[in-house]
């Protein structure tokens, strides 16, 4: 596909990150600034190409960036951090230090952090109000919430209380925006807020960004069916370091990880095969991650043959373009009046709201809409 340039009177549009000053976020941040100023291409960002070209999608140039986050680290430290860990190129930093200090500005500070005795109702009021004064004070037409969090265990089903990325849910519905959930946490997915953000006319897309070794699966799992060869068995293992690493190290955590995971073997392959994936906190890794699967499979007269694969990456990198594409595919949805679920969009997820499971598949389909786009404006 050949990367395209196009220029765009478009009103200006808000990206509203919760995990704004996490490394996706920042790479995020950092990238559309750096591809607007013609610092570097638009690699990785499908968005680009020429079959989105005139689906009157947000310009690069006209996104404004704000957030919540429990942090405090300043984005200019943050994209400094980052490069020292190789995550963004040497120079980058200082040659966007404007752009992320504005989008820095904007971030306010999330919850529920311990200690904090404030109810649902009183964190998702508090949460709508920052979203909606950012859409306010800034101009922009219309504000994507998009979830770029840590993971978090799934909540038990007696549990009085939302989990944290519900709330943000329930203040991205309460505050008029539409809703993007790259992560694997429940996020909009209650009956109560996918029934709120529907009477809204909110579109919303997710679950779980599928960045690597998903990636791979659901190119590989329809070879397997097409060729007719019977998978037995299959086996994967992720390192990784960072805060994903890190949040991941929680049992509860990685089982909502590793859902996404295995679902999509199952939907493609008919059955779940044997085998998990298993997650390694592995904090010197930082950023970077090796993903690696081990495949057992049947051949003609029963012959037993195997596939291994190895993924490495730099996990931030890889998430940072799919975050903007979701986000100003998101939004021109919402221009367009578009509601409810979005599976067109299942190209970008590992849990994605229905639709196939076959990348190629994903991708004919996310095209299809990119068409649907162009007849709307």
């Amino acid at each position: 596909m050949t990367t395209v340039t196009k220029e765009s009177t478009a009103v200006r549009t808000g990206i509203w990150f919760v995990g704004a000053r996490g490394s996706v976020a920042t790479t995020a941040v950092a990238g559309c600034a750096a591809v607007t100023a013609g610092l570097h291409p638009a690699t990785g960002m499908v968005t680009e190409t020429a079959p989105f070209a005139e689906s009157g999608l947000p310009a690069l140039s006209s996104l404004v960036f704000g957030g919540h986050d429990t942090a405090s680290c300043p984005l200019p430290k943050r994209a400094e951090e980052l490069t020292a860990a190789g995550v963004l190129p040497h120079g980058l930093a200082p040659a966007i230090s404007a752009e992320l200090t504005t989008a820095d500005q904007e971030i306010r500070t999330g919850g529920p952090q311990q200690g904090d005795t404030r109810s649902d109702e009183e964190l998702i009021a508090a949460f709508a109000d920052d979203i909606t004064d950012f859409a306010r004070r800034t101009a922009v037409a219309r504000v994507v919430v998009v979830n770029v969090s840590s993971t978090e265990a799934q909540p038990a089903p007696d549990d009085p209380r939302l989990p944290a990325s519900s709330l943000y849910a329930a203040a991205a519905v309460r505050a008029g925006c539409s809703y993007v959930n790259f992560t694997p946490s429940t996020g909009l997915r209650t009956a109560a807020l996918t029934a709120a953000a529907e009477a809204a006319g909110l579109p919303h897309a997710g679950r779980d960004g599928k960045t690597g070794q998903t990636l791979l699966r659901s190119v590989l799992a329809p070879m397997f069916v097409q060729r007719a060869l019977t998978v037995r068995a299959w086996s994967g293992t992720n390192l990784l370091g960072g805060g994903d690493g890190a949040a991941l190290a929680d049992p509860a955590a990685a089982a909502a990880k590793n859902a996404g995971k295995e679902r999509v073997l199952a939907d493609t392959l008919g059955t779940a095969p044997e085998g998990e994936v298993h997650i390694d906190d592995v904090p010197a890794l930082g950023d970077w991650k090796t993903a690696w699967d081990h495949i057992a499979f049947d051949g003609f007269l029963g012959s037993r043959m195997i596939l291994q694969t190895i993924w490495q990456g730099c996990d931030s990198a890889l998430a940072a373009p799919l975050v903007l594409d979701l986000a100003r595919l998101v939004a021109r949805a919402h221009e367009a009046g578009l509601s409810g679920p979005l599976p067109e969009l299942g190209f970008y997820f590992k849990d994605p709201d229905g639709g196939p499971a076959a990348l190629a598949e994903q991708f004919e389909v996310l095209l299809t809409f990119a068409d649907r786009l162009k007849e709307t404006r």
